[in-house]
């Protein structure tokens, strides 16, 4: 049994951040945006690595920086989480913002702030500031005052991003009727030929990190999005219907925590909607299908959320900087979620770490799997858990550490 509790970190969480010239704030074309990712790594190149992750339609990098005290290696019970922004080409804050916000955390770090030393060192963070680079330029050559509401929302052969992942939730809800497996679910023959380049690198991407927390940018609306975006059920008498996880509290407490840091989402009224607290299930919202966060917690150890951000899915440059203060405190308590739950390593009868191992909390119906490490990552809200690990033919032994929540 692991009790994970809560506790206030006042020296690290009172922080006031200075103003930041680092870089006008300004809308990035691609070439633009890959010289400020290259900018970062120069002025923070021991903390700091640039990678792509494959190429869009048309070429371009998916270019990914990632910010740790040690870039480029997976340290044992260190979690991984990701960001991604424009992953539909004409919702554009979420690309300037996660620009900014690695500029930000370059320059905090070298000013010794306590708090934003203390994630990099504690965390491997990565960012991926657009995972649609042609949509966007197709937005952008229209530009923020002509911008339509699809222009360039789709890749280059114009789908859309965002309903081209494997539909894994068909899949999740007969495997609730039937007692079948919970997690980590397989992917349908031939997966890779159904989806467009920019999702199948996302998917690579995710096989290759054993991510923990991940948030997803949008603009249109400003809400705090959580799974499942899929409804088990049709509409019923014309309303949609909450389809929530085995995880629903927590995932309605990482909403909340976005929401409530940030300057006005969980005032609830934006956009001529009213969100209470600024959050919602998905399905509630309106029901999509082959949507990446419920893919992320279908196949992976991942928790993602949607992040509405703005009414303007194009705003003009010279609302950046109200949106980066807007979004700046919830930007680094969300990704310092990562760190509440527990963690612990998974070793057979002979000291020798344990990959996929089975990682199940008693009441909770969605399992984790350890990594190639034998380390495991379990988000939990506070409370006393019984935890059990498992895997076929081997005598397990594991040791688990509780943060705060």
């Amino acid at each position: 049994r692991v009790n994970v509790t809560e506790y206030y970190l006042p020296l690290l969480l009172d922080i006031i951040f200075p103003e930041h010239t680092f870089a006008d704030f300004r809308h990035h074309r691609y070439e633009d945006m890959v010289r400020a990712l290259f900018a970062v790594q120069s002025e923070c190149p021991y903390i700091t690595r640039i990678y792509s992750i494959g190429r869009s339609v048309e070429g371009r990098h998916l270019y990914v920086l990632e910010i740790t005290d040690n870039p480029g290696v997976h340290e044992a019970l260190e979690p991984e989480f990701k960001y991604v922004g424009n992953m539909h080409g004409n919702e554009v804050l979420g690309r300037e913002l996660l620009i900014k916000f690695a500029q930000f955390l370059c320059e905090e770090y070298r000013a010794g702030n306590q708090r934003i030393t203390r994630l990099i060192y504690d965390t491997r963070i990565h960012i991926l500031p657009s995972m649609n680079p042609d949509g966007y330029e197709v937005a952008a050559r229209q530009g923020p005052e002509l911008n339509g509401y699809l222009e360039g929302r789709g890749n280059a052969r114009e789908i859309d991003l965002n309903r081209n992942f494997p539909d894994l939730n068909a899949l999740m809800y007969y495997y609730e009727k039937t007692n079948g497996r919970n997690h980590h679910l397989p992917l349908p023959d031939n997966w890779e030929q159904q989806v467009e380049p920019e999702t199948l690198a996302v998917i690579k991407w995710m096989q290759n990190y054993n991510f923990i927390l991940s948030a997803n940018l949008h603009g249109g609306a400003v809400v705090a999005n959580y799974p499942f975006d899929k409804s088990r059920d049709p509409r019923i008498r014309g309303r949609n219907t909450y389809a929530a996880t085995a995880d629903d509290k927590l995932f309605r407490k990482l909403a909340r925590t976005y929401s409530y840091a940030h300057s006005w989402m969980h005032k609830g009224w934006n956009c001529g909607d009213y969100f209470d607290e600024g959050i919602t299930n998905g399905a509630s919202w309106y029901s999509l299908s082959k949507g990446m966060q419920d893919f992320n917690y279908l196949y992976s150890n991942c928790f993602e959320i949607t992040l509405e951000l703005s009414c303007d899915k194009f705003p003009p440059a010279s609302a950046l900087p109200r949106e980066w203060l807007a979004n700046r405190e919830a930007l680094v308590s969300y990704l310092e979620q990562v760190h509440h739950g527990i963690k612990g390593m998974v070793y057979d009868e002979n000291n020798n770490p344990v990959g996929k191992a089975e990682i199940s909390v008693a009441g909770i119906n969605h399992d984790m799997t350890s990594g190639a490490d034998g380390d495991y990552f379990r988000m939990l809200l506070p409370g006393t858990y019984t935890v059990t690990a498992s895997a076929p033919d081997t005598s397990l032994d594991h040791h688990s550490h509780s943060r705060p929540s």
